[in-house]
């Protein structure tokens, strides 16, 4: 089985939650009105109430109807995030046709006691349909916030991740969900890496599955407001994901969207490197000098990081020191 991470998993992006409900979407993105929007989830879960949850799905499906009828190919990558196996199913159904112009699914709270269900229904959703139907897993429990039981859900959910590898675009973190089950909760002007019980979960996670999957970043929840706090608040969270190995994050509005983009851009040094191992042209030295001639690649350090780098640069931009986004 191949297991190196798909272009396609990179241009998830800035993942913009809307609730199911919502009006007028479909029309949006049809007129592509949502700058830097890669990729949406339409919710039916914690965004719904159970009482209106019959007239979210009509709603989605209504939706999907008036997407399948334009079918273009700039669409956002589509995502769907239900309650469980037997919705994701039933919501399946429900779509028809329109299903063709569905990337796949939002599995939440994702951890032993529903992962197989949820897999075996992605591996039937498969079978019946004509293209490649995703799955995001959120990794958002008290099974796997828990040190006692942590360890041991992480490597379970690995293992049964790993089985059906091709179909699982992202692996998403749902930071809110963790910092509930302590009672805590971030200011605009602080970030998640300062929280030590929630940053230590997400190195857990990091650790367990960035090594084969691409995992992205908690949500923020400050946006659209006059202060300019929330935005240097989320640009600086924003840059430690990008540090510590998450790539994307999840948006709860569409003010955030251009500063997730900015933030996937990349460094022309770090482009330029990226080529240089991807190209390596040394008969027989492993080593050589960077492109700003301070700092040293290695080929056999630095070949994951650099498939990352270029797939990145392509897809979101390239900045020179000092200078705005190129294409090279």
């Amino acid at each position: 089985m191949n297991h190196e991470i798909t272009e396609l998993a990179y241009h998830v992006g800035g993942l913009l939650y809307m609730p199911a409900l919502q009006e007028g979407i479909a029309g949006k993105l049809i007129r592509r009105a949502v700058p830097y929007l890669t990729s949406t989830a339409f919710c039916l879960e914690d965004s719904v109430l159970d009482s209106a949850l019959p007239e979210a799905e009509h709603a989605l499906c209504h939706t999907f109807s008036e997407l399948y009828a334009e079918r273009r190919d700039d669409f956002p990558l589509l995502f769907i995030r239900i309650r469980s196996a037997v919705h994701m199913y039933r919501i399946w159904q429900m779509l028809g046709e329109s299903r063709e112009v569905l990337t796949g699914f939002i599995l939440p709270k994702f951890d032993t006691s529903n992962a197989d269900d949820y897999l075996s229904a992605l591996l039937k959703l498969n079978q019946e349909s004509g293209h490649i139907v995703y799955a995001m897993p959120i990794l958002e429990s008290r099974a796997i916030a828990d040190m006692s039981t942590r360890e041991q859900e992480l490597k379970l959910l690995y293992d049964k991740l790993m089985t059906v590898y091709p179909l699982i675009l992202n692996v998403r973190t749902g930071g809110n969900d963790f910092c509930n089950l302590y009672g805590l909760r971030r200011a605009e002007d602080q970030n998640i890496y300062q929280i030590g019980i929630i940053r230590d979960i997400l190195a857990d996670i990091l650790n367990r599955f960035s090594g084969e999957f691409v995992v992205s970043a908690p949500v923020w929840e400050y946006f659209g407001t006059d202060s300019q706090s929330w935005i240097l608040g989320m640009q600086k969270e924003l840059s430690l994901d990008r540090l510590n190995g998450f790539t994307g994050k999840t948006a709860i509005h569409p003010s955030q969207l251009p500063y997730i983009w900015e933030s996937l851009k990349v460094s022309e040094e770090d482009y330029r490197d990226a080529c240089r191992i991807l190209n390596w042209n040394e008969s027989q030295k492993a080593v050589q000098k960077g492109f700003g001639g301070s700092r040293m690649n290695e080929l056999k350090c630095h070949g994951k990081w650099a498939r990352k780098i270029k797939i990145l640069g392509d897809l979101y931009g390239v900045v020179p020191k000092g200078g705005l986004a190129v294409a090279l």
